[in-house]
């Protein structure tokens, strides 16, 4: 995988790999953390784009920060800047194309799990 072109400090612009750059095993080791796959399940249920401070994640924002900069770098999710609201969406058109059905079965296996578990 080609490593994104450096942004400058003054951009506005996020780096994120181009559909021919996505790989399967990034986009699994992404999905596997149990705060990332909040995160994409909160985005499909969105429907839309969230801005980062849409989420309620029980960790320090600089951990926050590091599950979207994990999610947009293996291509599951891309962000822009919206004046000064950083917003998240699901690659889905992308993902499909690639592997279709794999984002389908993992929330839904996802949401399946979390009514076993209470959650």
């Amino acid at each position: 995988m080609t490593t994104p072109a450096p942004v400058s400090a003054g951009s506005r612009r996020l780096p994120h790999p181009p559909r021919e750059e996505i790989r399967l095993e990034t986009v699994l080791q992404a999905l596997s953390d149990p705060m990332r796959l909040s995160i994409v399940r909160e985005l499909a249920a969105g429907g839309d784009e969230l801005s980062c401070s849409h989420f309620d994640l029980p960790v320090t924002k600089s951990t926050t920060t590091h599950h979207f900069r994990v999610l947009r770098e293996s291509g599951v999710i891309r962000q822009v800047y919206r004046g000064t609201a950083k917003m998240n969406g699901l690659r889905t058109d992308d993902l499909d194309a690639l592997f279709p059905g794999l984002l389908g079965t993992v929330l839904d296996a996802a949401g399946r799990q979390a009514a076993r578990l209470g959650g």
